[in-house]
């Protein structure tokens, strides 16, 4: 097995367009191609800066000439789960005729895509990487070839990673940033390069914000963290 992931840009995809319009991103990992209407049908996470961010998100796929639709799920103040059906992209289509198919979540933000996608053959990824070449833009962010130990140990421990996964990307647009911002500055080294007030100073927020804002962070993650050891220690 051939496993790419890819930084993606397409021009016929109205998630990307919107994250480029407004200040949402999107998060999916489930796809249902439907060959006889040629329709992408997927469960699809939109999480917006803030409340109004959100509906101007919702506004503008609603409006996009690329989207038959959406169904509303469920709704919380500034995240929603959306069920909704665009035609196939043409970079989709391309990744299908070459035999691939997609192995990890999708995540979309500020105009691009992360993209984990998966081929048996050599010979079919370079083809897909050809065909794209002519009509996206993109970046191989990492190449692995894989043999057959090495896609059980993936498959066996497929549900982890997803779980450790969409732990990261439960958190909001604020929480992702302060806690990158504490990692690259040292606020977990030890002894302690950065401290709250370098912190608040950075994020251009107060030092009880920055504390509040890691406190939930930590807790989010490190549930998730504990979740994945227990799920280890269960399949040993």
């Amino acid at each position: 097995m051939i496993s790419l992931q890819m930084d993606m840009v397409q021009y016929d995809c109205p998630y990307i367009d919107t994250t480029v319009e407004n200040d949402v991103s999107f998060y999916a990992k489930q796809w249902d191609f439907n060959p006889a209407s040629e329709l992408l049908e997927t469960r699809i996470m939109i999480r917006g800066d803030d409340s109004a961010a959100l509906d101007n998100g919702l506004d503008t796929l609603d409006e996009h000439d690329r989207i038959e639709g959406y169904d509303l799920l469920k709704r919380e103040p500034d995240v929603a789960l959306l069920r909704s059906r665009i035609p196939q992209t043409d970079a989709m289509g391309k990744i299908r005729r070459n035999d691939g198919y997609i192995t990890g979540p999708f995540e979309i933000d500020d105009g691009s895509e992360i993209w984990h996608v998966g081929f048996d053959r050599e010979e079919r990824a370079d083809g897909a990487l050809s065909a794209l070449s002519k009509t996206n833009d993109f970046t191989v962010e990492s190449r692995k070839s894989m043999d057959l130990e090495d896609y059980y140990k993936l498959m066996e421990h497929a549900d982890v990673a997803t779980s450790l996964l969409e732990g990261c990307r439960g958190l909001s647009t604020v929480e992702r940033r302060t806690l990158e911002t504490a990692v690259s500055k040292g606020y977990f080294t030890t002894p302690r390069e950065g401290t709250l007030s370098t912190l608040a100073e950075e994020l251009d927020v107060s030092k009880m914000a920055v504390s509040k804002n890691l406190r939930r962070t930590e807790r989010k993650v490190l549930r998730r963290i504990a979740d994945a050891v227990d799920e280890l220690d269960e399949s040993r």
